[in-house]
């Protein structure tokens, strides 16, 4: 009987460590996973195309929004004065980071934080915006990537505008004065016009209403073609701008292929869904640890031209050769 005794105990003890192990081993599954919080802060719809390779980079990288990933999206639907109380309900949240797109809300974020990090994307020149010090340093709580490579991007365009339309020698050019950037791009624009013969008309527009005005002035003013910075101003929604300048029938290059989608003649500008994959890259290591303000900022590295076939036919032109082999184009 005492053995029957000893050997009950030994199995209730054996049986109990058991358990012990076999919790032990089931710990870690048990352990609820970090869950990321960012916040996204834009003035206008962001681009399908753009958006999806964003996620799409996020989630090669673990990040899973609805798994592991929390986005807080705050839209100014094209209102700048909104966007100082919707960075401050960003801010509020306490997000781990704040992805902001283009300057005005790239600014506000900044205005309203400098602990939670900012990566900024669609910011043609964050060092004259006062963003950050310098772009190999930006120091402070931001970083990311820039649209602008000086001498070349607006150079660049209106080289191609000129190809497309050797004809034209009275370029307008679209801009918005309270673009801070618009000031440094147009010094370029007058070069790179000066190198090639070319007249350039500057006609500003600070709201929606004064583009069509704008427009109908390049006309009185005999333009031939239209160049069109980009600016959140001109370029949301997409398609309303092209549309106003298929009624002045003026052959125009814009920044983005949305527009051109939306029946633009042609665009040249970086190529923002390659931009948007090195954001999620810039996302992914400052949810590691990494110091916002020691990862430099950089450049864009693709640049895109699209053509709208359509479009050129519609305006009598034909498309040289040149611009054929490398430029995508679309019907």
């Amino acid at each position: 009987m005492r053995h029957v005794t000893i050997k009950c105990y030994l199995c209730r003890l054996l049986f109990v460590i058991a358990g012990i192990a076999l919790s032990s081993l089931d710990a870690p599954a048990q352990t609820t996973a970090k869950v990321y919080r960012i916040g996204v802060l834009s003035m206008t719809s962001p681009d399908l195309r753009s958006q999806t390779a964003f996620f799409e980079e996020l989630r090669l990288r673990g990040y899973v929004e609805g798994q592991n990933l929390v986005v807080e999206r705050r839209n100014a639907a094209g209102r700048v004065d909104v966007l100082p109380a919707l960075a401050r309900e960003l801010v509020a949240l306490r997000p781990d980071l704040i992805v902001a797109a283009t300057p005005p809300p790239s600014r506000a974020a900044k205005e309203a934080t400098s602990t939670i990090p900012i990566v900024i994307i669609g910011v043609a020149d964050p060092v004259d915006l006062g963003l950050v010090a310098s772009l190999a340093h930006p120091g402070g709580n931001v970083t990311g990537l820039t649209t602008l490579v000086s001498g070349h991007l607006a150079a660049k365009g209106v080289q191609l505008l000129h190809e497309m339309v050797p004809s034209a020698k009275r370029i307008a050019v679209l801009v918005n004065p309270t673009n801070e950037i618009h000031r440094l791009v147009r010094q370029e624009v007058s070069q790179a016009a000066l190198q090639i013969g070319v007249e350039p008309q500057f006609h500003q527009a600070r709201t929606t209403d004064e583009i069509d005005p704008a427009l109908q002035a390049a006309v009185a003013d005999r333009a031939e073609a239209l160049m069109v910075i980009g600016d959140p101003l001109f370029n949301s929604p997409p398609a309303t701008l092209p549309q106003l300048v298929a009624r002045i029938r003026l052959p125009a290059i814009y920044l983005l292929r949305t527009q051109v989608e939306a029946g633009g003649l042609m665009s040249y500008g970086p190529d923002f869904v390659d931009q948007s994959r090195r954001l999620a890259g810039y996302v992914d290591r400052i949810l590691k640890g990494a110091n916002p303000g020691d990862l430099p900022i950089e450049q864009p590295t693709k640049f895109q031209m699209v053509i709208n076939l359509k479009t050129a036919k519609s305006l009598g032109l034909a498309i040289p050769q040149s611009l054929l082999l490398s430029a995508e184009v679309i019907e």
